[in-house]
């Protein structure tokens, strides 16, 4: 899944059908499969119109990775 994602992120267009094969071999459903790339895909398209459009974070967000539980501004 992971692997996939990386592709998909890195090198769209080198995606084939072959992609889908270890995904597969793990048992995952094609719904399953699916998501993986919906969720890929739609990451992808919100990163590149935030950097297309010279978009920065909140000043509150300076650092994306917060303890469990705490809030920005807290």
């Amino acid at each position: 899944m992971l692997a996939y994602a990386e592709k998909l992120t890195l090198s769209p267009s080198a995606m084939t059908a072959d992609d889908l094969e270890p995904m597969r071999a793990t048992g995952m459903s094609d719904e399953a499969i699916l998501h993986v790339c919906e969720i890929a895909s739609y990451f992808n398209y919100i990163n590149r119109m935030a950097d297309g459009l010279g978009v920065t974070l909140e000043p509150d967000w300076d650092d994306p990775i917060l303890p469990i539980g705490t809030e920005p501004g807290a």
